[in-house]
């Protein structure tokens, strides 16, 4: 079974992960450092943006994008860097044996740490800036986590052993997380959605995740338990789906590079 035989090669897996993330900043003045400046400049200029210029009428609108952009950023840096993770590791996938969805499962665990490093900065902002704190409620963090954690590696998977295949897809895929993002209710609230086109947004993945998440760290409510099921049931659907595909096109891997 691949998932025995992935746990099998978790040394290897964190191996790739330390790799990934000593690597990343290596040489950089800040080096680690860049994990907490990067969300904050990006929050900086949607905020800009969004509360300045095209003004979202929403109060503390820093505080409700943050939440929301943390988790978009542990998709986005997944997906774009998983992409390439197999042929930028042509020469191990040619060379020696070992189970290929160790690639895009290192590439998921590398940008989850970072997310969840970048989480002590959501958190003390949500301390700071927000209101009426139910402290009850951040007890579903965790669901949401491993929820978001299996809709990304599924999705990666799915992309890493189709660029094998397709090389364009590569730079495809800028533009589709890109649009992506503003198909998402994190820029804005979902109730700014028509109510036409509300149940199109029952078909995206992130939606129930983003909407879960502002619940908790934003609205200090407990989220719709219906909404954690859903995204759920979207990540076990997605990751069933990525290894059936990533299991069948990683035969050719190895030709094709």
């Amino acid at each position: 079974m691949i998932l025995k035989e992935i746990w099998q090669y978790r040394a290897m897996i964190s191996s790739l992960v330390y790799r990934d993330l000593h690597g990343r900043y290596k040489g950089s003045v800040l080096g680690f450092l860049w994990t907490f400046i990067n969300p904050l400049l990006q929050l900086l200029v949607y905020s800009i943006v969004f509360s300045v210029i095209m003004r979202m009428g929403i109060e503390k609108y820093g505080l409700f994008l943050f939440v929301a952009l943390i988790p978009w950023i542990f998709l986005s840096s997944s997906i774009v860097n998983g992409s390439n993770c197999i042929i930028d590791n042509s020469n191990l996938v040619c060379k020696i044996y070992f189970p290929r969805e160790v690639l895009p499962i290192a590439v998921v665990n590398s940008n989850f740490i970072n997310m969840l490093y970048s989480f002590i900065i959501v958190i003390g902002a949500v301390l700071i800036y927000g209101d009426n704190h139910v402290y009850i409620n951040w007890l579903y963090l965790p669901l949401l986590f491993i929820a978001e954690y299996v809709i990304v590696l599924g999705v990666t998977l799915i992309v890493a052993a189709l660029t094998v295949y397709i090389r364009d897809l590569a730079h495809i895929l800028n533009i589709l997380v890109f649009a992506w993002q503003f198909l998402t209710p994190v820029l804005y609230p979902l109730s700014m959605v028509p109510e036409q086109y509300q149940y199109l947004f029952e078909f995206n993945p992130m939606t129930n995740i983003i909407v879960a998440y502002r619940d908790i760290l934003f609205y200090n409510a407990a989220p719709d338990i219906l909404v954690i099921l859903k995204a759920f049931v979207y990540g076990v659907i997605l990751m069933a789906l990525g290894f059936v595909i990533f299991g069948k096109l990683k035969k050719g891997f190895a030709e094709n590079l």
